[in-house]
């Protein structure tokens, strides 16, 4: 999170908002006193990742076996 003081977020005002939209947090201060913060309306989606689940699920070898009570149900 960077810091900035007030005359300094006018001076660098779009600078600091190309950062924002990059995903960082501007805290604005007075007298070295945070006083406000800027952040996105739209946070970054995380990138995913392929295979991230890979080894971590098991599938039964029954698992689309008809369930015993369901049976009744459906008939």
């Amino acid at each position: 999170m960077l810091q900035v003081n007030i005359h300094e977020a006018k001076t660098h005002f779009s600078k600091l908002i190309k950062k924002v939209i990059d995903g960082e947090e501007i805290v604005i201060a007075k007298s070295n006193k945070p006083i406000a913060k800027i952040i996105s309306i739209n946070k970054p989606k995380p990138k995913r990742i392929l295979g991230a689940a890979k080894g971590k699920i098991k599938i039964s070898s029954d698992f689309d076996a008809p369930i015993e009570d369901f049976v009744d149900y459906i008939q």
